[in-house]
């Protein structure tokens, strides 16, 4: 036997593996449980406004494909060669907007790919302990952040000085735009509210002369 014969019969060998009913069903499940718990964790976790209901199916849809693709190509050696080529012509052209979506997209493929590997027992492991990290990750970097929101106040001339003093109280802010009106002035400023700062906030609106009070976070 000549060295060519040694590699084919080699690259062969790791190419050896029959896919059975049983087989492929229990794989597609654990990848779609993982799924699962990934997007529980994605919805735990998530800071935004509205939950995009269509990511958080692309998230269970990707690991489920993932794992057929990767018992696909480790199956045989055609197969997977015919795979690469054509994976090579996809392009894919949807921006993500927040990094941690894109974070969220590889731990669905590597969930995936581990499952669609046999590596079932590691690949439980693995998701999980990554979960636990984020969620643990997610806890503290939230826990006593202050949080930046606009603030809106319209007014009475007589409050205007109650109402600087006031926003002198709070962590930081910065006036961004003054609206003045007969009746009302209307005041918009960056603030950013952490601890007991929402008690100023709420005192701001009993003080007398003020007429509304809005608070909108930045999302």
């Amino acid at each position: 036997m000549n060295f060519s014969d040694i590699i084919k019969n080699s690259a062969l060998n790791e190419f050896s593996g029959e896919l059975t009913f049983f087989g492929v069903i229990a794989t597609v499940l654990v990848a779609f449980i993982l799924s699962l718990f990934i997007i529980f964790i994605y919805k735990v976790t998530f800071r935004g406004v509205v939950l995009n209901k269509g990511f958080a199916l692309s998230l269970s849809l990707l690991s489920v494909v993932t794992s057929a693709i990767i018992m696909t190509v480790t199956s045989n050696l055609v197969l997977s060669l015919g795979m690469v080529g054509a994976l090579s012509i996809v392009r894919f052209r949807t921006a993500v907007k927040d990094p941690v979506d894109t974070i969220f997209m590889f731990w669905a493929v590597c969930a995936g790919i581990m499952t669609g590997a046999g590596l079932i027992f590691w690949s439980l492991f693995a998701n999980v302990l990554i979960g636990l990290i984020y969620l643990a990750i997610s806890f503290f970097s939230r826990k006593g952040t202050a949080v930046m929101y606009l603030l809106t106040v319209r007014y009475t001339p007589d409050a205007a000085q109650e109402i600087k003093h006031k926003l002198r109280l709070l962590s930081k802010y910065k006036v961004r735009a003054k609206v003045y009106g007969k009746e009302y002035t209307e005041l918009s400023a960056d603030v950013r509210i952490k601890g007991r700062d929402m008690d100023v906030i709420d005192s701001i609106k009993e003080l007398r002369g003020v007429a509304d009070v809005s608070l909108i976070e930045y999302q």
